[in-house]
Parts: C-alpha cells; sequence; structure tokens
C-alpha cells in the first residue's frame, strides 16, 4: 500500500485503479494482481471520512484529523489486509506497507500517527517498522555518512514509532564500522542493520536480503510458519539474476516517445523489455528517443539532434511505440512507425502507437493523407481514430477505458495469438480514450493490416497485424502492466524474438508462455543457442 503520490508512470491495476508506479513494482516482484484500495492517499482517507460525515456516522461530533482520519487509515488496512492477492484466494499472511515520503513531510503526519496508535491494535508480535535509509558518500572525502539515518530515526522515534529494522541505501558496500555506528546511535541490534548497495541487477537484491539474515529475523521476530533455508523460488530469483549477469548477446531496441527525459515514465515498458530480453538470453540495449527529434522541424532547427536520433532508430534491431496523450510527437512517431513498415523492422505499437500505426497506413498505403484521430483534429476527413462513445471531452477524469478487458481473436492465422499460447482470447489492461474506427476497417484489411482481435462484442479493435511483415503488430492495450520477470508478455517477447531473427523458430517449437515453459529451467549451462536457435529457418 502506499499513501503519497509520486512522479513517472501510472501504473494501471486489474480493476482499472490508477496509482503509482510503486505498486507496479510490488506487482512484479511478487507475482500478485493488487487493487486500487491497496493505493491509499490523503484524498482517498479524507474523501472517505467526509461521506461518512454527511452519512451521519459520526453523531453530529466534530470531525478532527485525530481520531477520525487516523481511525480511517487504521480500518482501511486491516481491511485491505485480508483481500486475498494471488491465485489461491487464500488470506494474506503478510500485509506490506509502504508509507512513502520523507519523515517529518507535513502532508504524512497523519499517517505516521496512524500507525503509531496501530501498533498498540496489532500487538508487537504482529507489526514490524522497517525504515529505509540513505547512507551518501561524498566523491571529496569517500566517507559513507551515517548522520542522515541517525536523524531521521531520532525523527521517527520522536513521532512515537521506534524502527525493527534499518534498511540502508547506499551506492557502494558499508562498511562494518558505519554498520555498528547506526546500531548504536539508532538505537538496534547490529543484525538489525540491513544495507542494500547498488547491484548489477534488481534481480539481485532479495538474495543480498537473504543473505543477511533477513528471513530468519521475520520468522522469529513475527513468529512466522516458514524455512530457514531460502525457497525455491528464491533459489530461482539467483539463477535468474546469475544469467542476467552473463549475458553477452545484446539486442537494441528505440522507444520512441515524448517523455523520454524522465524514463519512469515508460518504467513498465522498460521492464516488460528486460523480462523479454533476459527470456531469450539478450542483454537489452534500450534507446530512447524523443519522438519531436524526428521530425522535419528539427531538421531546421537543430540538425545534429535530428540526424543522431535518426541514426539511433536506424540502427535499433526493433523499435516500439509506446502509449501516451496530445499531438506533440506524433509526426515523429508516424516517421518511426513509417520507417519500420517500409524496411521490414521489428515493430510494436501500444495504445497510442496502435492508433498512429493505422493513421501511418491510411497516409502512405490507402492515400487517405488527410487520415486523422479526432484527438489531434477533430474535424479530419478522414476519422480513423475516433473518440469513444462514453468519452466526454469536457471532463477529462474518469473518462478512460480502463483495467483488465477481454480481447477475442478473430482468426487462428494470427501470429500475437500462438504467442499467447494458441489461446481464443486473452484479457490485458487498458487505458485509452480514443480508439481505430470500426466503420473503416475493411479498408485496411483489403491492404494487409489485419484487425486480428476485436472486444467481446466486436465492435473495438484491439490488435492489428501487418501482412507479409517479420513483426508489425500494434495493440489497443498495455501488456506491460502484466509482464513478470518469470512471466514476459507475449506481444513484447514477440518484438525480441523478432528483432534477434528468432521468431519464426520459436513459433514452429509450438510456444507455449507459462512458467514451465518459458522459465523451467534457470540452470547455469541454459544458453540463446540451446533455447532458441539463431535461425529462421531451424
Amino acid at each position: 500500500m502506499y499513501s503519497s503520490p509520486g512522479s513517472g508512470e501510472v501504473f494501471v491495476l486489474n480493476d482499472g485503479g490508477e496509482v503509482d508506479l510503486d505498486l507496479g513494482n510490488y506487482e512484479r516482484f511478487l507475482d500478485i494482481n493488487l487493487y486500487k484500495d491497496n493505493n491509499i492517499t490523503t484524498g482517498k482517507i479524507y474523501q472517505h471520512v467526509i461521506n461518512k460525515e454527511r452519512h451521519g456516522d459520526y453523531l453530529g461530533k466534530t470531525v478532527q484529523v485525530v481520531p477520525h482520519i487516523t481511525d480511517a487509515v487504521q480500518e482501511w488496512v486491516m481491511n485491505q489486509a485480508k483481500v486475498p492477492v494471488d491465485d489461491d484466494r487464500k488470506e494474506p499472511q503478510i500485509c506490506v506497507i509502504e508509507l512513502g515520503g520523507t519523515i517529518g513531510d507535513i502532508e504524512g503526519m497523519p499517517f505516521v500517527e496512524a500507525f503509531r496508535q496501530f501498533q498498540f491494535k496489532a500487538k508487537r508480535e504482529n507489526f514490524c517498522n522497517i525504515h529505509v535509509s540513505l547512507v551518501p558518500q561524498p566523491n571529496a572525502t569517500g566517507e559513507q555518512k551515517t548522520k542522515p539515518t541517525q536523524n531521521s530515526v531520532r525523527a521517527l522515534r520522536g513521532l512515537g514509532l521506534s524502527p525493527d529494522l534499518i534498511v540502508c541505501r547506499s551506492a557502494k558496500p558499508i562498511e562494518m564500522a558505519v554498520k555498528e555506528k547506526i546500531s548504536m546511535f539508532c538505537h538496534v541490534e547490529p543484525e538489525q542493520v540491513i544495507f542494500i548497495h547498488d547491484v548489477s541487477s534488481t534481480y539481485r537484491v532479495p538474495i543480498l536480503l537473504e543473505e543477511q539474515g533477513i528471513i530468519k529475523y521475520f520468522k522469529q521476530r513475527l513468529n512466522l510458519p516458514i524455512d530457514d533455508q531460502p525457497s525455491d523460488l528464491l533459489m530461482k530469483w539467483k539463477k535468474m539474476a546469475d544469467r542476467y549477469e552473463r549475458l553477452l548477446k545484446v539486442c537494441s531496441i528505440a522507444l520512441v516517445g515524448k517523455y523520454t527525459k524522465l524514463s519512469d515514465c515508460y518504467a513498465s515498458v522498460f521492464k516488460a523489455l528486460e523480462h523479454s530480453a533476459l527470456a531469450i538470453n539478450h542483454k537489452l540495449d534500450l534507446m530512447y528517443i524523443d519522438s519531436t527529434e524526428l521530425e522535419r522541424s528539427t531538421e531546421a532547427e537543430n540538425s545534429v539532434k535530428y540526424h543522431q536520433a535518426w541514426h539511433k532508430l536506424c540502427k535499433a534491431d526493433g523499435i516500439l511505440v509506446p502509449g501516451g496523450f496530445g499531438i506533440r510527437g506524433t509526426e515523429g512517431k508516424l516517421q518511426a512507425i513509417s520507417w519500420a513498415r517500409t524496411k521490414k523492422k521489428p515493430f510494436l505499437g501500444i495504445c497510442l502507437g496502435m492508433q498512429l500505426a493505422v493513421v501511418e497506413f491510411a497516409r502512405n498505403c490507402l492515400n487517405w493523407k488527410d487520415a486523422n484521430s479526432t484527438e489531434f483534429d477533430p474535424d479530419t476527413k478522414k476519422p480513423v481514430v475516433i473518440d469513444m462513445p462514453e468519452h466526454n471531452p469536457g471532463d477529462m477524469g474518469g473518462t478512460m477505458r480502463l483495467g483488465k478487458r477481454r480481447t477475442v481473436f478473430k482468426t487462428q492465422n494470427s501470429v500475437l495469438r500462438k504467442l499467447y499460447g494458441d489461446e481464443m482470447f486473452v484479457e490485458e489492461r487498458h487505458r485509452h480514450r480514443y480508439e481505430v474506427n470500426p466503420e473503416l476497417t475493411h479498408c485496411f484489411e483489403e491492404k494487409g493490416l489485419k484487425f486480428v482481435g476485436h472486444d467481446t462484442e466486436g465492435n473495438r479493435m484491439e490488435i492489428i497485424e501487418l501482412e507479409n511483415h517479420p513483426y508489425f503488430v500494434g495493440v489497443q492495450f498495455h501488456p506491460e502492466f502484466s509482464s513478470r520477470p518469470m512471466k514476459p508478455s507475449p506481444p513484447y517477447l514477440g518484438l525480441l524474438l523478432a528483432a534477434t531473427g528468432t521468431l519464426n523458430a520459436y513459433l514452429q517449437r509450438g510456444c507455449k508462455l507459462s512458467p514451465s515453459d518459458s522459465y523451467s529451467d534457470l540452470s547455469d549451462d541454459s544458453s540463446p543457442e540451446k533455447e532458441f536457435p539463431n535461425s529462421e529457418t531451424s
């Protein structure tokens, strides 16, 4: 659970909740499905309390931060802690609560007070407080500084919460003397100070935690019915981390978007590409390209940027155009899509990327030069992408098609259907308010752009595939939100396979994207040649 919003990507959950990207990290690492009520914000809590006051639940009493707001936070946590989050539908044994922000921030104070009270309601044996702190190391001296940690722990204890574990983030491994100093000044045992330094990949972090005895500590502190030895899943993480560090072959993907200056805006896209690259034993080289720099206007203003952007696009093994809103940068995305289509470069378009692929095809293959989306030109004579019927242009909030929806395959002859395991339908998460105009689809299909996936009513176009192309796929949904380290997303996996020249060989083997097929063997002797022969005809 997360109490304060951050910057970067908007992550979409199965139930349509739009939440902070941190919940995406929890879903990916734990392989669970969270819900919008797992995201607690100040606005939600205050709205909840106001509604109860209007309903008369407080019997006319003055509504205050303490006890009404703090009680609402505790009530929300206790209710949500009982909701199943995985396939066994059992009540979870542990509820992880992330109190975002910095200790002392005014917006976090009601939450801190709520958990100060909650520790007594839950009892000590059921409540473990973990404090995460930065240990900076200035380049000038090279000395690891403990004062920020000391001060933050002092502030936390002054608010009534004493940490059971102190997790120290640092660039380099922390020295034992630093650990002992934090232990002494922060009132915890040395084994209660955990170090997490920068590692080669995030897959190495669970191993680092286990090596410092965190499993044993949790077992004793919370009286958990778990083994002292690492689980089979943790061993898989270790093998996956080892394999990640041994990768030699590289696959380069050009991500053409307009939010490239803040990579967190495409956090889930990056993770989905990384999961797929690891599955085929390749290191991912993701090149961010600002789509505006591919446009002719940039060539006139800054020819160096223009040619550098095109150089990166041309040398990429595959091209991906992600989702987004607004007209800025769309012409550059259209140029990238045209390049991928004409030069037979593997291409994947997500949401807006799929819509622009339809616009590009209409302009250059159907000769509809004024084809456009009504998002960018409401008066276009060829509206190939239109507003959804339920979209209210006067109200930006709550008008999108959100959450998990079903897509039905309309043909057996679909690359994406095979990648999904030859299923009749798939369920993926959506976030859009524009869609392909269904009245014009027959014109595209006559020229080879096939709409191979529709919604259950058959009115909404969900998947496009181009004939006679190695891999030219567009999807209206956002498959990156469902990608997992050991369960790569099929559309992204297909892009990486096509970019490395192994897609046909993979399909000929009757691919089945499941944990048993993709990650049944994470042993040391697995190799790219063994799993995916680098030949289209093998």
